[in-house]
């Protein structure tokens, strides 16, 4: 099969898209747009010289440039055209369910209410449904270089909100802030009927994916790379059938792989692993979900097989409903392979 043919495959079919920050959408003109209408500015004099910013070495110089752009951000408004412009995007790429997560403490931290966040967000997805018929689910994702006090904090907010929270998450920097640092609130979170993910094993060491597993119970490991150290933490996986939301231009982006060629994920299918492609941070990473897809199926010379078995999985990984799954599954089946 050729790469024409596998591409073209990529392009047709229904997908589902399980690791996505919405803050990491922020494409550089509608940085401005929203800058210019609330009035901020920002350290950048035009549209190319913030997209040239968007160069950097880790994960830590990438966050830094995150936030001043998360920072521009201060109205429902705001968040719900942010939103808006990822899930116009996904429905090119023919995303049919998609799951995303939020940072409320980048906002919070700043003055931002909780509610003019979420609410914003909310809207979006709900017109997505409508106009484009993707189904959603919304994660809210604890920022792990801030203490678990400030996590509970936040985790109050859900109360308010268990109509729009479907998932608890856990990302920004890994290193130095393992998992068992939010064992408590990821434990209230539990007994709450909340599904539950956390990034682990993208920098940090497999001993972070253990811990989500054992002291967190993550349904669900964003990243996951580093798992691949460990053989029986692959055993466990395996036979849990964790889930594994893989980001293969992230990883690309951020040096944790240095070429594109040497990403794992088609060991993790050979391995039996729950492996799925996702975007992660898009606008800074240089793709949405086809462009992962594409890139890498060319890199590591996936089949439309390969392809197939990634966006089963991703169904199959998602936390919508059964009956959703189903549907989502025999859209895929469809188009045949």
């Amino acid at each position: 099969m050729d790469n024409n043919s596998v591409k073209d495959y990529i392009n047709k079919i229904p997908k589902a898209e399980l690791h996505l920050h919405i803050e990491g959408t922020f494409e550089p003109e509608l940085m401005f747009k929203i800058a210019d209408r609330n009035k901020i500015k920002i350290d950048y004099s035009s549209v190319e010289e913030l997209r040239s910013a968007y160069n950097f070495n880790n994960l830590q110089e990438f966050l830094n440039i995150y936030y001043t752009g998360a920072k521009v951000l201060q109205t429902e408004q705001d968040f719900y055209d942010l939103t808006w412009a990822y899930l116009k995007k996904a429905n090119e790429d023919n995303v049919i369910h998609t799951e995303i997560m939020f940072d409320p403490q980048t906002h919070t931290e700043r003055g931002v209410a909780f509610d003019t966040v979420i609410n914003g967000i909310h809207a979006a997805l709900k017109d997505a449904e409508k106009d484009f018929g993707i189904s959603s689910k919304l994660i809210m994702s604890f920022l792990r270089h801030l203490p678990q006090d400030s996590a509970f904090e936040i985790y109050e907010n859900y109360f308010n909100h268990r109509d729009k929270i479907d998932v608890l998450g856990l990302d920004s920097s890994e290193t130095g802030n393992p998992p068992t640092k939010f064992r408590e609130v990821y434990n209230r979170a539990f007994g709450d009927g909340l599904k539950l993910t956390a990034h682990a094993g993208e920098e940090g060491p497999a001993e972070y994916v253990w811990e989500a597993l054992d002291l967190l119970n993550v349904h669900r490991i964003d990243h996951g790379n580093r798992s691949l150290s460990d053989n029986k933490l692959i055993d466990r996986i395996v036979e849990k059938q964790i889930a594994l939301t893989v980001c293969p231009l992230s990883n690309l982006k951020l040096r944790v792989i240095d070429d594109l060629k040497n990403h794992p994920l088609k060991i993790m299918l050979d391995r039996g692993i729950k492996a799925t492609v996702n975007s992660d941070d898009p606008a800074y990473f240089g793709g949405y979900i086809n462009e992962n897809f594409i890139q890498t199926a060319d890199a590591l010379q996936l089949t439309i097989n390969d392809i197939n078995k990634l966006v089963k999985n991703s169904f199959e990984a998602s936390f919508a409903d059964d009956n959703r799954k189903i549907v989502m599954l025999n859209k895929l089946d469809e188009f045949g392979f």
